[in-house]
Formats: structure tokens, sequence, C-alpha cells
């Protein structure tokens, strides 16, 4: 090792022992190698999510059509949240990275082939390995948390696991932005550069990422399983609600987003920050407001800022020029980044209180932002096919508003919990 790997070691560590006193240095640095692996995943995945939504639309010429593939892919998601927890309920961590690396591969080389033959066929059997690729993440995440870091250092960990993964998307467009200029496989190299990369990682540090599952994960009826949704979601629905309105949002975003920023890139290499800057203030403001330490109000809070973001989703209509969306987009994104934090400590306190069916509540959580997924694309599609992408976002911006407003009356302090049929679900 150089002198400056040294260096940079020691600057590393001293950095972690002064923020992140809580964690010791063997969990820490298992924390950052699987926070490195997944970036580097997450690169390739950032990049992959630009170029779908231009390749599909492009290739079948509508916008309403790409919005329904790409729905197709949290389809496949959905029904993975049902399945697979007893399907890979003995799998280690290192196992799930390799086969999310590998999924990763495949949805890149289905991607790049349909630039030859676009057919719709090619284009759903990408969308179902990259539906599947997500779960795997997902759930090699939860099992390193619950198997790898204990409970006491898991808030600090996600976060650390969080700014690798905001990072890492605000960086997959810029990099996409440029790659696709110079044609599909290039794009397809550079996505495959960072997956060998991630697999040697995850090759030579065996040990960070080789750990066993410990956490208890039942076998599941998905029937069952749906029952017991539909009843959590007759309690908390107002963090239901939420939740799908921050998953339509994000979804208008990575699809029709995603083409609205290569066409303002062509008119201004600066139209190329568009998409990055909806994630830019997610690097550092999940970790911010979590410092804050709010614990009441958490609801309401919700609801405040998802209005404010809706205001500047709308104000995008106002105007075309390169300069005002980008700002419109980027304060719009400070306010979405401050409710991921706060909708995720209400979801904490319900799972808290759930004991030992904390599991159902994980799954519909998940659940929920797939379903977004679902309904939400083919409208954005349908609505930038009919009025354009920008007006596609005022019109999503205005359903944050109108939604929100009526939560702020109608929410109850205190999400309540049927406890005495969640005990019946042992």
């Amino acid at each position: 090792m150089s002198i400056l790997q040294n260096l940079g070691k020691c600057f590393i560590m001293e950095l972690m022992r002064k923020h992140f006193a809580f964690l010791g240095d063997k969990v820490w640095s298992k924390v950052l190698l699987f926070s490195l692996t997944l970036f580097l995943i997450r690169i390739a995945d950032g990049i992959i999510s630009f170029w779908a939504p231009n390749q599909i639309q492009s290739s079948l010429g509508s916008s309403t059509l790409m919005g329904i593939i790409i729905g197709f892919q949290s389809v496949v998601g959905f029904a993975a949240d049902l399945i697979f927890p007893s399907l890979l309920k003995t799998t280690k961590v290192k196992r799930l990275i390799f086969w999310a690396i590998i999924m990763s591969v495949l949805t890149s080389f289905f991607l790049a082939s349909s630039v030859v033959k676009p057919f719709i066929a090619i284009f759903l059997v990408t969308m179902t390995l990259w539906g599947i690729y997500y779960e795997f993440v997902a759930f090699a995440s939860y099992q390193f948390m619950g198997s790898v870091v204990p409970s006491r250092m898991r808030s600090g960990a996600w976060g650390v696991v969080d700014i690798f993964a905001n990072m890492a998307y605000f960086l997959g467009p810029l990099l996409a932005a440029a790659l696709l200029l110079r044609g599909c496989l290039f794009s397809l190299g550079f996505i495959l550069v960072f997956l060998v990369a991630a697999f040697l990682l995850l090759s030579v540090f065996k040990g960070a990422h080789d750990a066993p599952v410990q956490i208890d994960i039942r076998e599941i009826n998905p029937w069952v399983e749906l029952k017991h949704w539909l009843t959590l979601s007759r309690h908390i629905w107002p963090a239901i609600v939420l939740s799908l309105l921050l998953g339509f949002i994000d979804s208008t975003f990575w699809t029709t987003g995603a083409v609205w920023t290569e066409k303002l890139a062509k008119i201004n290499y600066l139209g190329g920050l568009f998409l990055p800057f909806y994630q830019l203030p997610a690097i550092f403001l999940g970790v911010v407001v979590a410092g804050w330490g709010i614990y009441k109000g958490k609801k309401i809070l919700t609801e405040k800022f998802l209005i404010l973001s809706g205001v500047f989703l709308v104000a995008l209509a106002v105007s075309g020029a390169i300069y005002w969306q980008l700002a419109m987009v980027f304060l719009s994104s400070v306010a979405l980044s401050i409710c991921y934090p706060l909708l995720e400590g209400v979801y904490t306190d319900i799972v808290a209180r759930m004991g030992k069916e904390k599991n159902d509540m994980i799954g519909l959580t998940s659940s929920v932002s797939n379903i977004s997924y679902i309904i939400w694309p083919p409208i954005a599609g349908f609505t930038a096919g009919l009025l354009g992408e920008r007006m596609t976002f005022s019109l999503v911006g205005v359903l944050a508003i109108l939604v929100s407003v009526i939560l702020l009356f109608v929410t109850p302090k205190k999400l309540r919990l049927p406890q005495t049929e969640i005990k019946t679900w042992e």
C-alpha cells in the first residue's frame, strides 16, 4: 500500500472516529466496504435509469408506452416482495450482491440489444431483470444491516449507505448524458466497468460481505400477506398516501424527467443537470434532518414540505429557461429531501410498535413504492405525450399540493394499530 493510500485510510478512519464515534472500527470498515460496493453497482444503475426511458421512448415513439413498460418493472418488484422472503431467507449477503450484479449486467445487455431489435418483448425482459435486480439489492441491504450492524448503530449505518446511494444516482445521469452521445456500446462498456469493479471489491473483501442471515423471516403466504397489508393500510393510510405521492414524484423524474433532461441538454449543456439536480440535495440533507432530532409532528411536517415541493414543481411551467428549470427542480428537491427522512421516521415508529410482526410493515412500505411506480409512469407518459414533459411536472405538483392540503386537515395525531388483531398473526 502506498504512502498516499495509508494517509487516505488514516484520514477516513479519523473522520469516522470524530463523526461516527458510536461505530466500532471493525463494524465501520464493513459498512464502508458494503457502501462502496453498492455505490459502484448503483452508478451503473444510474446510467441505466437515464438510458432506459430515453431508449424506450425513442424506439417506440410513445411516452405512454414508455411509462407502461417502465411500470412493468415494479409489477415484477411487487411480486418479488411477496415471494422473495421465503426464497432468500437462508441466502448470504455476498450471494445476494453477486446476483444483483448479474441481474444488472443482463439488464444492460438486453437494453443495448434493444437498439438493434427494439421489440416490446425485449423491453419487457429488460424490465423483468431490472426489477429483480432492485429486489436483490434491497434484500442484501436489509440482511446486511440485520446480521452485521448492531441495532443501536443501524440508523447511522443506514445514513452512510444512503449518502453513497444518493451520490451514485447523482453521478449516474451525468455520466449517462455524456456516454449516450458516444453510442450504446460506449455506455454498455462503462456500465460493465463499474459492475466488474463491484465484483472485484466483493471478491477481495469477502469477510465484509459474507455475512449469514440472522433475522427471522417466516414462510410467506402471499394471500395472507396481502390481507395483513390491507389491515395495516386502513390504520396508517395517511403515511401510505404520502408514500404514494413521493413515489409519483420520484417516478416522474426517473421516466419523464430523464427524457426532459436529454431534451434540455440538446438546447444547452447545462440542461443535462436537470435530473442530477433532483438528486443533489438528498446527498447531504438526509443526514442534516436526522440530526435535527424531530420526534413529534413528523407527519404534519412531511405534508407541509410536500406542499412546498409541489409549488416549485408547478413553477416549472412558468418558464422553459434552463436556469429557471434548474432552480425550481433544486428547490423542489430540497423540500422532498426533508420529506423522506421525516416519513421514514414515521414508519420506524410504527415498526417499533409491531413487535414480532414488523416484517409485515417492512413488506408493506416496500410494496407501496412499487405500486406508485406501477400506477404513475403510464399516467406521466400519457400526460407528457399530450401536454409535454414540463407540464407533466406541474400536474404531479398540483396533485401533491391538493392531496397534502387535505391530509393536513384529516391526519390524526397518532396512527393507532390494531394490536389485538396483530397478535393473532403470530
